[in-house]
């Protein structure tokens, strides 16, 4: 099977990786060497500098550092959520994702946080409401749409300091970035067939899931 060619070279395409240690060289087309010297200026001092995005990047990068491969993602959203000074952690939950939600608010008290959660069928808005048709629904009759928006406005009214993201629908997660007034940190991604792993797909891509290289299924979705 052919490879399918890019119409764009970007980061995807590069075999060096020279941004990264300095030890090989960039490639003739390469988003670092295209970045002016004074955007990447400005980029350096945000980071270096007092606001709330200087110091999410710091921290993010002393939690890699100092537990790199020794704490799993639960306790480096606790040893984050601690140095940027949360208090109040919000989750954004999944139904589906209900009884591990409630495993994670007692984590969260247990290392000393204030947990808020809103669930993803708040407001109780049935999908035809929302132009969805019944054959649509996964089971016909009242089905409680989603409402992400929703829940980011639940959590922005209890001014939490981060908010997590535990297993919202692909898309539905988009809007809740995009409402949330405070940070979110995403702790589960929905996959619902790979038992939330969606990177077993890309490990099994050429195997078991050869389906995701194959152009015709692939223009049936």
């Amino acid at each position: 099977m052919a490879k399918p060619k890019p119409d764009v070279i970007t980061c995807s395409e590069c075999t060096q990786y020279n941004c990264h240690r300095h030890d090989k060289i960039y490639p003739n087309v390469c988003a670092t060497t295209d970045l002016a010297a004074d955007e990447r200026a400005e980029i350096a001092a945000l980071y270096a500098g007092d606001s709330l995005d200087g110091l999410i990047n710091r921290v993010a990068a002393e939690v890699e550092g100092t537990y790199y491969c020794k704490i799993n993602r639960i306790e480096e959203t606790i040893a984050f959520a601690r140095r940027i000074g949360a208090k109040l952690l919000g989750i954004a939950t999944c139904v589906g994702l209900a009884a591990e939600t409630k495993i994670l608010v007692d984590i969260l008290r247990t290392a000393g946080f204030s947990t808020r959660t809103a669930i993803c069928k708040v407001g109780s808005i049935d999908k035809s409401e929302v132009g969805l048709a019944e054959e649509l629904k996964i089971r016909p009759g009242f089905e409680a749409s989603c409402n992400p928006v929703l829940q980011a406005r639940v959590l922005n009214r209890h001014k939490t300091d981060l908010n997590i993201v535990m297993g919202l629908c692909v898309g539905h997660d988009s809007l809740f970035y995009r409402h949330s007034q405070a940070p979110v940190t995403t702790l589960v991604v929905k996959d619902r067939v790979l038992g939330h792993n969606p990177v077993a797909g890309l490990y099994t891509a050429k195997s078991y899931n050869r389906r995701l290289l194959d152009p015709d299924a692939m223009a049936k979705l």
